[in-house]
Order: C-alpha cells, then sequence, then structure tokens
C-alpha cells in the first residue's frame, strides 16, 4: 500500500495556515509556498542513501557522509508545482529538475499533458513529484504514470493538501509511490476543488484568476 506521511510539524502547520487564508497577498503566499516546501522536503528525503568521503576538517582528515549515487530529480507538475520546486532547490541545488505540463478538463475533470522534459537516467535517480494538491488525483497519477513509462523507479510524491479521493485514485494507480503532504482535508466540491483548501494555488502563487 501506499505510505502517506502527513507532516504535522508546528512550523509546516502555522504557515499552511496563513497559506490558506484568503487575505494572504501574492507575494507572501509565494514565500509561505517556498518555506513548507523547504520543511517537506527535509522529511521525504530523509531516507536518501549515504555513503562515506575523504574530506580534512582544520583539525585532521576524516571519513564523512556523503550523499551516494545520481544526483536527485525533482520534477514539477506545471504549472503550480513550481511553487514548491523552488524551496526544494534551495536544499538540493544540485537537484536535477523535470517539468511535466498538465491541465484539468473542466468538464471530465481528466488531466491532459501538454509538455514535458526529463532528465536523463531517471532509472538511476530518486524522483521526487512535486504538486501542491492532490484534488482528484488524476493529474498526479498520469504524471506518475509518464515518469514510470520513462524509466523512473524511486519514484516519491509531495503535495501540501490532499482529499481521501484523491489519495485513493492515486493509490489505486501507484501503490507503491509514497505520499508526503501537510494536511489531508474533508473532501472535494463538485468543481473538484480541496475543501477547505486554499483555493487555485496556481492563480494564488502567481496572481492570475
Amino acid at each position: 500500500m501506499t505510505s502517506i506521511t502527513v507532516v504535522d510539524h508546528p512550523l509546516v502547520q502555522h504557515k499552511l495556515s496563513l497559506a490558506r487564508d484568503k487575505h494572504t497577498s501574492t507575494a507572501v503566499f509565494r514565500q509561505l509556498l517556498r518555506e513548507i516546501s523547504l520543511l517537506l522536503a527535509y522529511e521525504v528525503m530523509r531516507d536518501l542513501q549515504l555513503t562515506e568521503t575523504d574530506i580534512e576538517t582544520p583539525l585532521q582528515p576524516m571519513r564523512a557522509p556523503a550523499l551516494e549515487g545520481k544526483k536527485v530529480c525533482l520534477v514539477s507538475i506545471l504549472r503550480a508545482g513550481d511553487g514548491l520546486l523552488t524551496g526544494m532547490l534551495d536544499l538540493v541545488p544540485s537537484a536535477r529538475v523535470g517539468h511535466i505540463g498538465l491541465y484539468r478538463d473542466p468538464e471530465t475533470l481528466k488531466p491532459v499533458e501538454y509538455y514535458m522534459k526529463l532528465p536523463d537516467r531517471l532509472q538511476d535517480r530518486v524522483v521526487i513529484v512535486v504538486d501542491p494538491m492532490l484534488a482528484t488525483g488524476h493529474s498526479a497519477a498520469a504524471a506518475v504514470a509518464r515518469l514510470k513509462a520513462a524509466g523512473a523507479r524511486h519514484i516519491k510524491f509531495v503535495c501540501l493538501l490532499a482529499v481521501p479521493e484523491g489519495i485513493e485514485v492515486f493509490h489505486g494507480a501507484h501503490p507503491d509511490v509514497p505520499l508526503v503532504t501537510a494536511a489531508v482535508d474533508e473532501r472535494l466540491n463538485e468543481h473538484g476543488y480541496i475543501v477547505p483548501g486554499l483555493g487555485d494555488a496556481g492563480d494564488r502563487l502567481f496572481g492570475t484568476k
């Protein structure tokens, strides 16, 4: 079964509450997503593999821990995923970055792909997919399916908010992919939006309607 980790750290929950507030400005919302993504990245990367390397401190040589293997790959589901991507890159600036462009058809609520660009050697990388909202779950499931088709074998998914309906869809498609989220909200409304949620993350991030 898909493992679901809800990051209930007080800083995450406080900053998420600020992001939910409809009176929060675009600039502050953008900064909050960046800050929350740093904290989520800490959780989702806690099991990265380490090796040892030779370094010299100002006092003596030593064997020191260092990340092992190929660089982590962060994959943003456009466009709102970039709000989490930026903060994660602050923490892991050497990460490779991919983008998958998906939009939700307003009638069917199904994802439509319009863009994909990924780094090479995905099979050798830990691939972390980021998107603020796991709502219907269809876009996330479609993105992960494309990554698996491209060779990715070690995939995780990170979001700000999820709902039971989206988790069920995602779990049904990808029971092997762990989920990390800041909160699991009540439900979807008739338009496919998370309730209570925080509105349209992309619009709030970029100041669009």
